[in-house]
């Protein structure tokens, strides 16, 4: 019998209230070909990334296993509109690693859902009022398209959503 290749992949990003000026996300890919981590610092109140730090245990090849000093360019850069232009400007077009801008993108994306938590809670109840709830949310900001399982392709709350070009 053939053997079937086997892909498995689990990527997680979480964020962390450090002190009362500072926010910390980490994004933790781990897949058949990867194990990394990719973790920034934001600075309340204005939003601006003030570190950031990565480690590429394992990838394939020799792509991406020391991309700290590309991931350097986007200490400045505000968590807030435009930011994934720069963010793939600075660091997408300077390192070999497309992974490595996509993970601070992710980081980014968590800080912004954090500031969200309050208005996720009070979805109304009942499968159908929340799917709707949140189905709306997503069409007022379409960024949010695809952040979460929730508002991934598929999923019933965003049913009907064309996604972001």
């Amino acid at each position: 019998m053939a053997e079937r290749p086997i892909f498995s992949r689990n990527r997680c990003t979480s964020v962390l209230k450090v002190d009362d000026r500072t926010m910390r996300s980490t994004c933790r890919l781990q897949d058949t070909l990867t194990d990394a981590e990719v973790e920034i610092d934001v600075r309340l109140p204005d939003l601006e990334i003030v570190a950031v730090r990565s480690g590429f245990k394992r990838t394939m090849g020799d792509v991406c296993r020391e991309p700290n000093e590309a991931l350097q360019k986007v200490i400045g850069v505000r968590v807030g509109p435009g930011m994934l232009k720069i963010i793939k400007g600075l660091v997408g077009e300077s390192s070999d690693c497309g992974q490595a801008a996509f993970m601070v993108e992710e980081c980014c994306h968590g800080i912004i859902l954090s500031f969200t938590k309050e208005t996720l809670m009070q979805a109304p109840l009942g499968e159908e009022l929340t799917a709707d709830h949140y189905g709306e949310m997503v069409r007022k900001n379409i960024r949010l398209y695809n952040r979460c399982a929730a508002f991934a392709p598929g999923s019933s709350m965003v049913e009907g959503i064309e996604p972001p070009q």
